[in-house]
């Protein structure tokens, strides 16, 4: 870094200014989203759906055009120490926020919270925004070891940077924190909390019924207990599961439906749920029929003319169903036999390895299987693509087919993933559209706002503070070259106290975890806290920019 192209840092009004301006821009593409939601356009059905789009179409789009266009097998090598930096950020950001439940005593699910809260930081909206504006504005930010280095190759860098940290942060973001820090409620009930619940079922008077009466182990399964639709129904019977015997109850023949008498039938089970003594009236085209609003006299029409044709086409799709399943079977059944005939043939000790190493594999398969999703394909995807220079080729360069048809059309989509992801981070914000599962799962307003502060600490505070004398230290004594490049030093202290990322909104409300608090978290980081953060950031970023240049 050269010392006189170096100039100190601007104003203060200046930063407030720049900083104001990115932060504005992430507010007037949510204000939508508030508004809407706050007229009822955006209910929390709208949101999951939404969100749920967004993961499953936009997202794997935005992540394959930035991912597969910006990398190349050199980039990859010479940008080998982001990766580490990611890993010690991700560490110092774990450890905060295992320190800060501890401090405030939280359960196992309130922690994964906060660490989620803390590891995922915004590498994306917010960070991009400010480093364009810093790389247009700024003076002193070019890079000595580029010629002519100017501010549009300062921003494509930083940009460059950035995305790479938000792939590796996609990476985990979508495996270990969608999987597990972030997994739906059912899999964080520890014993204390089975206990609390059952103890409150039994006081408010529904009984555990079990084929076992001397049960003991609050693992082992309990038979249901009737649920509040069959209090409420006065013929209801009791349902408690498979292992309890349904008490069968009888109908006259004039009121038994023919509605009831083909779907109740024709449900997954088979089975029926109000069945008849006499069993079903006859039917027929000249046949009277009966109808459930108590008249004898129904006579066919083209509503059941409908539902029979549908019938009619769903069994044809279930018999070519059947013949693909049963050709699959034959298929499996001759290759099972050939490889039998072949694996009989090898010593024992062959065998015996063979054994467990294709089990290994196929646990491994089928956990990665069910662990990969959406984001997660499209990242390894973009990795192949980028990693071959004739893929590459032929999906970016212009005048190709592919780059003119499919590319085209997958970066029309992408670049709906961040506004809509904005768009429903301003719904979240209202609060009048929190589903009846949100709301359920709502902490005391007192143990809400403790879950709020001990995400702002572990994700803006402490962090900042570890990492700011490493990244110093980087700067100035590892020789490594992409530390000399001062944009990439802002973009690290920038991503150290980022706020927490927008996604972990989708995050939370495809698993339906703790709704209401990532709202109000969400407005602390970006409205309340994120001018005073982000000036303190870039102000550390710039000093260490220029005492590290001053040791050149």
């Amino acid at each position: 870094m050269g010392v006189s192209d170096r100039a100190s840092h601007p104003s203060f009004f200046h930063l407030v200014l720049l900083v104001f301006e990115a932060v504005l821009e992430v507010v007037c593409v949510s204000l939508p989203g508030y508004i809407a939601a706050r007229q009822g356009l955006l209910d929390a059905d709208a949101q999951k759906f939404l969100a749920n789009l967004n993961v499953t179409l936009f997202t794997p789009c935005l992540i394959f055009i930035k991912l597969g266009s910006q990398l190349t097998a050199e980039k990859l090598t010479d940008l080998a120490i982001i990766p580490v930096i990611f890993v010690v950020q991700t560490l110092v950001s774990y450890c905060c926020s295992f320190l800060v439940s501890k401090c405030f005593r939280f359960k196992k699910r309130k922690s994964n919270f906060v660490a989620a809260m803390a590891v995922f930081g915004n590498s994306n909206s917010l960070p991009i925004s400010l480093v364009i504006s810093l790389s247009q504005t700024l003076k002193g930010l070019h890079w000595d070891r580029i010629p002519n280095d100017n501010d549009d190759e300062v921003g494509a860098r930083g940009i460059l940077y950035l995305l790479i940290f938000q792939q590796l942060g996609q990476l985990v973001r979508w495996s270990w924190g969608y999987h597990v820090l972030l997994a739906p409620k059912e899999r964080f009930l520890e014993e204390a909390e089975r206990a609390d619940i059952g103890h409150t079922r039994i006081e408010q008077g529904q009984e555990h019924y079990t084929d076992n009466p001397n049960q003991t182990d609050p693992d082992e399964p309990l038979v249901r207990t009737r649920n509040s639709d069959d209090l409420e129904r006065p013929n209801g019977g009791f349902q408690s599961g498979d292992q309890t015997p349904v008490t069968a109850r009888t109908y006259s023949y004039t009121k038994l439906s023919s509605r009831h008498s083909d779907d109740e039938v024709d449900d997954d089970t088979g089975s029926e749920e109000t069945p008849s003594v006499i069993g079903p009236p006859p039917q027929g085209p000249f046949l009277p029929r009966q109808s459930s609003q108590g008249h004898i006299l129904s006579f066919p029409d083209v509503e059941g003319t409908a539902r029979e044709a549908h019938e009619a086409d769903q069994t044809r799709l279930q018999h070519w169903k059947a013949s693909l399943r049963r050709n699959g079977d034959r298929l499996r059944g001759w290759f099972k036999k050939r490889t039998n005939a072949v694996y009989q043939r090898l010593p024992t000790h062959v065998q015996k390895g063979l054994t467990v190493f294709t089990h290994g594999t196929t646990r491994f398969l089928h956990g990665l299987w069910d662990f990969m999703n959406p984001p997660l394909w499209a990242m390894l995807v973009a990795i192949i693509v980028a990693s071959v220079p004739a893929l590459q080729s032929l999906f970016f360069d212009d005048g190709t087919f592919v780059r003119n048809s499919v590319t085209r059309a997958i970066d029309q989509n992408g670049q709906v993933a961040v506004p809509l992801i904005l768009v429903v981070l301003g719904a979240n914000l209202a609060r009048n559209t929190l589903s009846k599962e949100a709301i359920a799962d709502m902490e005391h307003p007192h143990a809400e706002r403790k879950l709020i502060i001990a995400s702002l600490i572990a994700r803006m505070l402490l962090p900042t503070i570890i990492m700011a004398p490493f990244l110093a230290l980087l700067a100035k004594y590892v020789p490594i070259s992409i530390l000399d490049d001062p944009i990439f030093i802002i973009v690290c202290f920038l991503l150290a106290g980022a706020p927490s990322a927008l996604q972990l909104a989708q995050i939370c409300q495809i698993n339906n975890v703790y709704v209401g608090a990532m709202s109000k978290l969400l407005f602390q980081s970006y409205v309340v806290w994120i001018l005073p953060s982000t000036l303190i950031l870039v102000v550390c970023a710039l000093e260490v920019v220029e005492w590290a240049s001053a040791a050149t």
